[in-house]
């Protein structure tokens, strides 16, 4: 690499990477000094320079000026903290001797650039350079990646191995685990596909974004793209409780009286939670009202069952008791106890559903 070579490699990292081209310098520098001590078994006081305008690089052996009251057995740093090597330093009477314009902490250069110092530097400046474009590429995703967590993202399918599918977002690849696609549904390759970023990660060596399509976060993602008065206000999500590909359900509210927030989210003939239901692999959703009243709210949770007597047994604890008659109380505890576990999630309180009899049992009186 000659030095218009070497600068041509600096003006395209500097305009694609949108590297600052000090910064690309700097480091060449650094590095070149290294190499040169390496290679070329130097003292600690070389350093190399780079002439921005040709890609000249010289590398100069340098004395730090002294005051001449130096003390050469004990040890003495500079202004930047480095320690004064006696071989390195030169008194300040002496140094002007030389030019009498110095002053302590100026230094005395001497160029000891080798004649073969060229092949040492290529091989210096091709590394520096790859490793530069690497983190501007690296910090340029992650400039655009790094606020996309709990984000909607639409990608397309480009690999897939035993436990994973990399889905291609345009500059870098997200990890879909197939642990957290839904249950049933096929994915095929090429195909686009909307995911949910659960998380961001850049601690390692390179950008880890994971992705989702059976987080409560994708649901209500959806639920936001589809359903313009959630994303204007009119209409406000309270909290979204799911068991992937099988059932969820999506508290919603309005503080306007005028509007119903679950008509808005069901949609004319069903249209908006009907295109929901299709992204999801048909995932069954049952869309609840929202309460303040925290015994309405886990009744509405607790649909399809109806008819129930709710008795708030500990606020602080978020407890409830739930008493429901024969006809409903395997509705609302669900297969499974699905039912039960998606209300509770959604409320965020701890439900004990009994029927009548075992309440009577327990000497609980539901009236």
């Amino acid at each position: 690499m000659n030095a218009k070579e070497f600068l041509n490699a600096v003006d395209y990292i500097v305009k694609e990477k949108n590297i600052d081209k000090d910064i690309v310098f700097d480091a060449m520098e650094l590095a070149l000094t290294s190499a040169y001590k390496k290679n070329f078994n130097a003292k600690t006081n070389v350093k190399v320079l780079i002439n921005r305008d040709t890609g000249d690089i010289k590398v100069y052996s340098y004395l730090t000026v002294v005051d001449d009251n130096f003390d050469e057995n004990n040890s003495e740093v500079d202004e930047n903290g480095v320690m004064l090597n006696p071989e390195t330093v030169i008194r300040l009477s002496d140094a002007r001797k030389q030019d009498k314009s110095l002053n302590v902490g100026d230094t005395i250069d001497t160029e000891v650039t080798p004649h073969d110092f060229g092949r040492v530097a290529a091989s210096t400046a091709k590394q520096v350079i790859i490793q530069k474009i690497r983190e501007a590429e690296r910090n340029s995703i992650m400039a655009e990646f790094g606020d996309k967590q709990d984000e909607l993202l639409i990608g397309t399918v480009a690999l897939e191995d035993t436990d994973n599918y990399f889905i291609n977002l345009g500059r870098t690849n997200g990890i879909l685990p197939k642990k957290d696609i839904i249950p049933g549904e096929k994915i095929e390759m090429g195909s686009q596909i909307k995911v949910y970023v659960s998380k961001v990660d850049n601690n390692g060596k390179s950008l880890l974004i994971l992705l989702s399509r059976t987080h409560y976060g994708f649901l209500k993602r959806l639920f936001e793209l589809e359903i313009p008065e959630l994303s204007d206000g009119t209409v406000m999500l309270y909290s979204v409780a799911r068991e992937a590909g099988v059932r969820s359900k999506v508290a919603v509210y309005s503080d306007n009286p005028k509007v119903d927030p679950v008509g808005a989210c069901i949609g004319e003939k069903g249209s908006r939670i009907n295109q929901i239901m299709k992204e999801i692999h048909n995932e069954k959703i049952d869309i609840i009202r929202y309460d303040k009243d925290p015994a309405i709210f886990i009744e509405n949770a607790l649909s399809p069952a109806k008819n129930l007597k709710i008795a708030i047994t500990d606020p602080k604890k978020q407890e409830a008791l739930v008493i429901a008659d024969d006809d409903n109380f395997s509705l609302a505890i669900g297969k499974k106890g699905q039912n039960a576990k998606l209300a509770s999630r959604l409320t965020h309180y701890k439900i004990d559903i009994k029927n009548y009899e075992q309440a009577r049992e327990l000497g609980i009186n539901f009236k």
